[in-house]
């Protein structure tokens, strides 16, 4: 039965369980930029929501779906949060501009949940 679906392989060609190469798609130099300024973007309104000891990065990569986009946030404490999702090559938008705020909103909150939740409780705050 694996001969049926678009993942047998080809013999030679293609393994098992792989996607042949013709079927992922690459992004372009102009693609690529587009998608790295959205991206600058999620990460602008992620540090608006954060302060200064958050750090936020973001990348472009190639997954075997395709291209893939990731936001990070790194909180002064507790375990890093990401987003990641594969952009639509074929809109007009990479990243919907509801997308970007979405994301950012996500993010800045999962961050400060992880300090929260990183912080003992027994912690004199500084300012209420």
């Amino acid at each position: 039965m694996n001969g049926n679906t678009p993942y047998a392989g080809l013999p030679g060609t293609t393994d098992a369980g792989q996607r042949a190469l013709d079927d992922v798609p690459e992004l372009t130099t102009d693609q690529r930029r587009t998608l790295r300024g959205d991206l600058a973007e999620i990460t602008r309104r992620v540090r608006t929501y954060l302060p200064d000891e958050y750090v936020v990065g973001a990348e472009v990569s190639q997954g075997s779906g395709g291209p893939e986009a990731t936001v990070a946030v790194q909180p002064p404490a507790g375990h890093p949060i990401s987003a990641g999702f594969q952009p639509d090559l074929e809109g007009e938008e990479y990243i919907t501009e509801e997308d970007c705020e979405e994301v950012a909103r996500g993010l800045a909150a999962s961050a400060a949940l992880q300090v929260k939740q990183a912080v003992p409780d027994d912690v004199t705050p500084t300012a209420r």
